[in-house]
This record gives structure tokens, sequence and C-alpha cells, in this order.
């Protein structure tokens, strides 16, 4: 198994990003969010899931973790295969991805193309609780809650869905320091993602 790929970036094409390592170059499929912070010549390092078929051996590669574990979580819903899973990520990267499930916003995944609202619908809501985090369900919908979540309850949801994607504690404390507590899980998460993107 091929658990991720180092060294300088000799081939830099829409949709592939090949990593020399060793005198052997990795042909890697990417998505326009990794290929967007790699630069041609310089080092990186990308993550790799293989995809093996009868006809064909595919390495995506991901610039970090955290997309990794989206394609892998897209890829696990029935209907979606590669192609519709880089296509999301693609379009918004695993921050964006991540809170449009979350959300339910059908319409961030159906702007992928090949993405229709059936597979949208089905993609968000087989992953809603797998990426809450804890097997808690989040549902942002404007119909009666069986038992509303408390303020408490919205941070911890926030800080849960922050965590999945990758972040640490510190990181994520740091990121919510100054949110608003009344604030919904939503907002929350909305704010800490845009204190991240301003410190990176």
């Amino acid at each position: 198994m091929i658990y991720y790929v180092s060294g300088p970036v000799t081939v830099l094409e829409p949709g592939l990003a090949v990593i020399e390592c060793g005198g052997v170059g990795y042909g890697c499929r990417v998505t326009a969010y990794t290929a967007g912070q790699l630069k041609l010549n310089a080092q990186a390092r990308l993550y790799v899931t293989e995809s093996i078929r009868e006809d064909a051996f595919d390495l995506y590669g991901f610039i970090s973790k955290e997309e990794q574990r989206c394609y892998e979580l897209l890829t696990s819903v029935n209907g979606v295969g590669p192609k519709a899973a880089m296509a999301i990520l693609s379009a918004g990267g695993p921050q964006n991805f991540t809170l449009a499930v979350m959300t339910g916003d059908e319409k961030m995944l159906t702007a992928a193309q090949g993405v229709g609202k059936k597979i949208a619908q089905r993609i968000i809501l087989e992953l809603k609780d797998k990426i809450g985090g804890g097997g808690m369900e989040l549902d942002f919908s404007t119909g009666p809650a069986v038992a509303a979540p408390t303020q408490q309850g919205n941070a911890a949801l926030a800080h849960a869905a922050l965590q999945e994607l990758g972040y640490s504690p510190a990181e994520i404390n740091a990121a919510l320091k100054g949110v608003d507590p009344a604030a919904t899980t939503e907002e929350m998460v909305r704010y800490a993602l845009r204190a991240m993107v301003m410190k990176g």
C-alpha cells in the first residue's frame, strides 16, 4: 500500500500531478483544490488512495489528510465514484464540502460536474452523522425539533465537526475565540473556518 508520495513536482496539469520519488514518477489524479497548492519543480507530499480495477490502477493524491478523508467518505456512498468525488472536492475543497453536508446544502454539491440532485441528497443523508462526529446528527432545518440544542451543545457540535476536518483542539479553540455564544452550530463552523483561512 502506498501511504504517501514525497518529492519534486515534475508534471502539473489539470487533474494530474507527477511526483518524482527515487527516480520514479508517480502520476496522481488530483483535485483543483490540491493542484492549486502545488508548484512545478517544488517539493510536495501527497497522501495517496489507490484505486485498483481490472482495467486500471489509479493513484489519487491529496494535499492533506482531511481532503483524503472526505474523498474516502464520498466514495463510500452508493453511486458516488472517484470521478464524482474528485469533482465535488474540486468545486469547493474539503472545508466547503464538509459544511455543505452539515448544513444540507445541495446546491454546493450539485455545482460539481456530473452530480445531480438525487446523488447530492444521498451524500447528505449518508454522511451527515459521520461528519458530525460522535454519531451526533446535525440538523439545521427550520422545522420543529424534539429538543433544541443548548448554546454549549452548539459549540460542542461545531468543535466535533472541526475536529473531523483534522484541526487540533488548540487550533479550534483559537479559531472559535470571540464567536458569539448564542450563534448556531453552522454559524460557529463558518466563523472558525473563516478564521483558519485568514490565519493561513
